[in-house]
């Protein structure tokens, strides 16, 4: 096991930067945003901690790429920034979601609801789902799991003929494994940055992907007809726990972060950490550190305190029963699967008690 730390002194230059144009933009902020900022070079904060590696195989042992501090950031000519004409996120979803209790819509709402509070300013847009066959994409069995994929490639060439005139980036979604090439066991998901699309799976975030009871396995291993996408009628999908939806944000605002410019990150547990297995995705945590919260309110403009009263909101909406009386989600008993967000609604709760000090 080993803890990277990194000393005062770097971290506020990595935050508040050597630069005196960027120092500027920094004393801008409010006091208690700069306090809570801050808490970022505190040795005992409880609120942003150091990044803890705990084999060999993590991300960061196994893919060593350079720091990107906030000025790195804010100069880097190839970071996207929203523009009035092209300001809103779209999520297509490829296939169904979810099990017959909850449905596609449903989960989608979820998702959407909360990368809105994420990404504090910014409106998202949910597409209707499309079939696998719509897309034309290419399929095959995994020949260790033996369960479905499709090709990521060829959904991306999808999502570029189908992103609208006004996206600042279009996503995909499924919940069928993704494959990048034929000699590739599997792939999370793929993403072009240059033009604002990105295709990801949650497969494997069903807790039974992994084990012999997958219900997704299939009996065949032969290779299937390229042009029948009937295999896909009825196909499995899991669950939707609280545990999927936890993964699933993490994922979505992960990868759209990489769309905004943002880097892995190196400075302290945070969101934006590369993870090259599950066990290592779900030990990070679900929001952003002080450096890469800095770089994403540079390029939305969002008040510190906004964003984090409505990240609290998503996960008290429906968890208390008080605003889901009123909901479709709640008529049909489909209320939000909050439980595994716990650590995460206590983790912002602190947050703002420093804000409103």
């Amino acid at each position: 096991m080993k803890v990277i730390k990194h000393s005062e002194e770097v971290l506020k230059a990595a935050l508040i930067s050597k630069d005196p144009q960027l120092v500027k933009l920094y004393e801008k902020f409010e006091p208690k945003e700069k306090l809570l900022l801050a808490e970022a070079f505190r040795p005992d904060s409880v609120l942003f901690k150091p990044i803890t590696l705990h084999s060999e195989s993590d991300w960061i042992s196994s893919h060593p790429e350079p720091t990107q501090d906030f000025a790195q950031f804010y100069r880097d000519p190839c970071r996207n920034t929203p523009a009035p004409q092209k300001s809103r996120i779209y999520i297509q979803p490829i296939g169904s979601f979810g099990d017959s209790r909850v449905s596609t819509d449903v989960y989608m709402k979820w998702l959407k609801d909360y990368c809105e509070a994420f990404y504090y300013g910014l409106t998202v847009r949910i597409l209707g789902p499309v079939p696998v066959s719509h897309t034309g994409c290419a399929f095959r069995v995994n020949e260790y799991t033996h369960n479905l994929q499709i090709h990521a490639g060829n959904l991306l060439n999808y999502l570029k003929k189908k992103k609208p005139k006004d996206a600042f980036c279009i996503v995909g979604i499924t919940m069928i494994d993704l494959y990048p090439k034929e000699s590739w066991n599997f792939v999370f998901g793929q993403a072009s940055l240059t033009e604002g699309m990105g295709i990801f799976s949650f497969a494997r975030y069903d807790s039974d992907f992994y084990s012999a009871n997958y219900k997704g396995k299939l009996k065949t291993t032969k290779k299937l007809p390229p042009a029948d996408y009937s295999v896909f009628d009825g196909y499995y999908t899991p669950e939707i726990t609280s545990i999927l939806l936890l993964r699933s944000c993490k994922t979505l605002t992960h990868e759209i972060g990489h769309i905004f410019g943002l880097h892995h990150c190196q400075w302290f547990q945070c969101v934006m950490q590369g993870s090259n297995h599950l066990e290592e995705a779900d030990q990070r945590p679900l929001d952003l550190c002080p450096i890469c919260l800095r770089k994403l309110q540079s390029a939305l403009g969002f008040s510190i305190m906004d964003r984090y009263k409505a990240l609290q909101r998503w996960m008290e909406e429906e968890a208390n029963g008080t605003q889901a009386q009123h909901s479709n989600e709640a008529r049909l008993g489909l209320q939000k699967p909050v439980e595994a967000f716990k650590e995460s609604y206590t983790w912002i709760f602190k947050c703002l008690d420093v804000l409103q000090k």
